[in-house]
């Protein structure tokens, strides 16, 4: 385990006190908690029995639905079949904070500022029943693929993503969005435990800085959030410069006030004076969770209200419009979606769901009620519904078929073993026969996989490539 750094231990001595110290270094001294959330949109009843067969025990956590930290079996929670498939997300318990509090419905436009890993763009797409509008932006190109794959892990279809900075978003999007998440890159002191490397490069300069960029993404929220929206203003660090002294400056400046919240969770009020300098009083709306206090991460919440316009900014040149969400009606997408419905029997009614966005070959698909202007600068809309082949005939894609799932009734293969599963999940050909060739949907007892190619040689898997690396332990 990495030392706390003279840096760090000064600095929480100075503005917490050595007491604040004491606690602090034990609980980066202490074995890391970890919890998971089980996704709310699939059917939970059995999962908890389902992990006992791995050896994984759980113990739900009071007042947040769906929560639970993990007893035993951390070794295998991340390997199993149910996570691969998305019906459980590793997440800490403090990270779940900022999406409750932010609370969005499917009526909602909501954006979430920095998005990736999607731990919390996950959670607040589940929230709001995978409908409505959410946009996830990340600045990052690796960061964006691990908040894609995770997306479709957790078969969201009613998510856009960005790939931009944060900051300069809101010259695209003015008074746009009913709710905002902004959890924050930060300085990290919250999480040392987990990730003792912190320690090596953390300083008071570094953390300043930091707070520039976090008061720039604020201000871009704030611009960005319609007059009586709400803002949510996160970070998984413990310094005043990137938690009140932030909030403490937009609320000098710009039309926002800080409403009252209550955590689910052990929490303290934020801090109305540094040093010698007071602080607006309303400040001790804002919240902070000591890791201490709930054995996870080191937290900071702040809850923005909206009460007046912003003055508009010079808007970003609209690029030339290249694509349109078209509905299931459309004849550019009925035919094929009657050929999908024909083929594997789903009711044609189901595809009126959703809407469609053509990209070259390939089909996306999004919930119905999603909507957003300047198509052409999205990362990704959706998900992939399938890729047109060279007859002209609508290939399903695997992660489609998870999230059709039920409504599937036709051309399914049913796996019969924990041989034939491990064959499909990395990518191979099982061997059987068919007499009737063309492509199938994958089902392992009550879950849909994916697709697969059935032919004379056997059933070719088509699971998608980005997911065959994960590890996964099947039980007995």
């Amino acid at each position: 385990m990495i030392e706390l750094s003279s840096n760090i231990t000064d600095y929480i001595r100075k503005h917490f006190g050595e007491e604040f110290l004491i606690n602090y270094k034990q609980y980066h001294n202490s074995q890391y908690k970890p919890y998971l959330r089980f996704s709310s949109l699939c059917d939970n009843d059995h999962l908890e029995l389902e992990l006992k067969r791995y050896g994984i025990h759980l113990e739900s956590i009071p007042n947040i639905r769906n929560a639970f930290r993990i007893i035993s079996g951390e070794d295998v929670v991340s390997k199993t079949l149910e996570f691969i498939l998305g019906k459980y997300y590793i997440q800490s318990l403090s990270s779940m904070i900022p999406a409750l509090v932010l609370n969005p419905n499917s009526s909602d436009t909501v954006l979430d500022l920095c998005a990736a890993p999607g731990s919390k763009t996950t959670q607040l797409a589940e929230l709001m029943n995978n409908r409505g509008t959410l946009i996830a932006n990340e600045i990052s190109v690796d960061r964006l693929k691990s908040l894609v794959f995770n997306v479709d892990k957790m078969s969201l279809v009613n998510v856009g993503i960005l790939h931009g900075k944060g900051e300069l978003l809101s010259k695209q999007f003015e008074n746009r969005f009913d709710k905002i998440l902004v959890d924050a890159p930060c300085s990290a002191l919250g999480i040392v435990q987990k990730k003792g490397e912190v320690s090596n490069w953390w300083d008071q300069r570094k953390a300043e800085a930091m707070s520039d960029l976090q008061l720039r993404l604020l201000i871009a929220a704030i611009k960005m959030c319609k007059v009586g929206g709400e803002i949510v203003y996160s970070t998984c660090t413990l310094t005043l410069e990137e938690n009140e002294m932030v909030i403490n400056k937009v609320l000098n400046k710009y039309p926002v006030e800080l409403e009252e919240i209550e955590l689910p969770v052990k929490c303290n009020e934020g801090h109305t004076k540094v040093g010698n300098e007071i602080l607006n009083s309303e400040l001790k709306k804002t919240r902070r969770i000591f890791p201490w206090k709930i054995e996870s991460e080191g937290f900071f919440v702040a809850k923005l209200k909206k009460i007046d316009k912003t003055e508009p900014l010079e808007r970003t040149v609209r690029q030339e419009k290249k694509y349109d969400l078209i509905k299931s009606s459309s004849g550019k997408v009925n035919g094929y979606l009657k050929i999908l419905s024909d083929y594997y029997g789903i009711d044609q009614n189901k595809f009126d769901d959703y809407k469609y966005l053509i990209k070259n070959n390939d089909i996306h698909f999004v919930c119905n009620d999603w909507n957003s202007d300047h198509l052409e600068s999205f990362n990704r809309i959706g998900t992939r519904l399938g890729t047109i082949d060279k007859r002209g005939i609508l290939q399903l894609n695997p992660l489609a078929a998870q999230v059709f799932g039920a409504a599937i009734t036709k051309n399914i293969v049913v796996l019969e073993s924990t041989h034939e599963l491990n064959i499909y999940f990395s990518g191979g050909t099982i061997k059987k026969h068919f007499e009737i060739g063309g492509q199938k949907v994958v089902k392992y007892r009550n879950y849909f996989l994916g697709t697969a190619v059935a032919s004379k040689e056997g059933l070719k898997s088509q699971f998608p490539r980005a997911f065959r690396t994960q590890e996964i332990i099947l039980p007995q």
